[in-house]
Formats: C-alpha cells, sequence, structure tokens
C-alpha cells in the first residue's frame, strides 16, 4: 500500500473524479469529461494535488490540496479537501493514511497552515485539526498547524 501524486498515476484520474462527483457533486458523463479537463490544468499549479491510496492496484482512496475551497473564506490558503475512502475500504485506518500523507505534503511545500471546512463532527479533530470558527453555510473551520 503506497500513497502517490496522482501525476505519477494518472490511470486513477477518472475514477477518482467519478467518486468526486458522485459524493460531492453531479455526475454525469459531461461533467465528468469537464472536470478531467479543469484537473488536468490544475495538476499543473504548485498549490494543488491529489493524493492517491493505492494497494494491489486498487484505488482505495483520495485527498487533496487545493488553492481555494468555496466562497466562505477566500483570503485563506491552501485548503485540505476531498478526503474519500470507498466504502468498501472505510474502518480500517486509511483516512489516518491519507490524512497524514497530505500534512506532510504540505509541510514539505512550507505551508504554515492547512485549512479545511467540514460539517462532520467530533471527526478531523483526531487528527488534528483546531476548531476556528463556524462559517455561514453552516461547517466549521478548522486547521492543521504544520508548524509542530
Amino acid at each position: 500500500m503506497k500513497v502517490y501524486d496522482i501525476k505519477e498515476k494518472k490511470e486513477y484520474l477518472e475514477e477518482v473524479l467519478e467518486l468526486e462527483l458522485r459524493e460531492w457533486g453531479n455526475y454525469s458523463e459531461e461533467n465528468l469529461h469537464k472536470k478531467i479537463t479543469k484537473v488536468t490544468s490544475f495538476l499543473k499549479q504548485d498549490n494543488f494535488a491529489k493524493l492517491v491510496l493505492i494497494e494491489n492496484n486498487i484505488l482505495i482512496g483520495f485527498i487533496s490540496l487545493f488553492p481555494s475551497d468555496g466562497d466562505e473564506r477566500k483570503d485563506l490558503t491552501p485548503w485540505y479537501a476531498t478526503m474519500f475512502v470507498k466504502k468498501e475500504f472505510r474502518g480500517k485506518g486509511y483516512s489516518k493514511i491519507l490524512n497524514d500523507a497530505l500534512i506532510k505534503y504540505a509541510k514539505e511545500k512550507d505551508y504554515d497552515k492547512l485549512y479545511l471546512k467540514s460539517d462532520l463532527i467530533n471527526y478531523y479533530e483526531k487528527f488534528g485539526a483546531i476548531y476556528l470558527e463556524n462559517l455561514k453555510n453552516g461547517e466549521k473551520l478548522y486547521y492543521f498547524d504544520l508548524r509542530k
């Protein structure tokens, strides 16, 4: 089992983006192709990353680093986003592996903080996320202190 940057494993990009659209978006073939085009251009940016967890050539899950995530706090960057583990692999600690990989990646990029918004209660705190404030959309804003 290993975490890779999607740039090294582009053969998983379509599967990742389809899972994203099914979980957080509006899945259709047209939307999938638009998202593939958009993400392919984002992969060239230094402040964007998509990490995938692979075991025996099977995608287990993924996580992303975004320059921004929504309209609530455009003044903050970068953002911890799209942590996803396939249903059949949940409850086995894979989210911690993804979390740790993204934190490590962000530290290597010399970021001091990594921001996260979520409506999950008492989930990201177990990974070290620190509550910052409530957002107007009902989600909570957290951050990871990467100087630790």
